[in-house]
């Protein structure tokens, strides 16, 4: 008899249809410079286990016209509080708005998760993203 999926297709989507909050920008002032924003206490939950996931992000971008705005920001990310999704889908939504909010010339976000059952993860997501061949 076969096994049933311990993870689906829902746990994956999980948290991806959660209406997050704009994230404001301001207009910058200065060319070429890279701004980086330490985020050292973000939570989140996982999806299929309901225990908390603990982490610190890092976005890092080069503004062409606007800057995050950061107390948005904060409220944006609290959003991920007690939401259940997972660690990769993380980095990448929040890679998605802030691109959306700021149209910055790149951006990177890194999530690295405190380990739990012994395992950590470290997430890296980059824009402009670069086209993927299936094999």
């Amino acid at each position: 008899m076969p096994k049933s999926p311990r993870y689906t297709e829902d746990h994956a989507k999980s948290g991806l249809d959660t209406k997050f909050p704009d994230i404001e920008t301001w207009p910058n002032q200065f060319p070429s410079y890279e701004i980086v924003i330490d985020i050292p206490e973000f939570t989140s939950v996982c999806p299929k286990t309901g225990l908390p996931d603990f982490g610190e992000l890092k976005i890092r971008y080069m503004p062409k016209k606007a800057c995050l705005e950061l107390k948005s920001l904060k409220e944006y990310l609290f959003t991920y509080r007690n939401l259940g999704i997972f660690q990769e889908n993380i980095v990448n939504q929040v890679l998605e708005d802030v691109v959306r909010a700021a149209k910055p010339v790149w951006a990177v976000v890194e999530g690295d998760f405190r380990p739990r059952g012994g395992i950590g993860t470290k997430v890296e997501a980059r824009w402009p993203r670069k086209a993927v061949s299936r094999f």
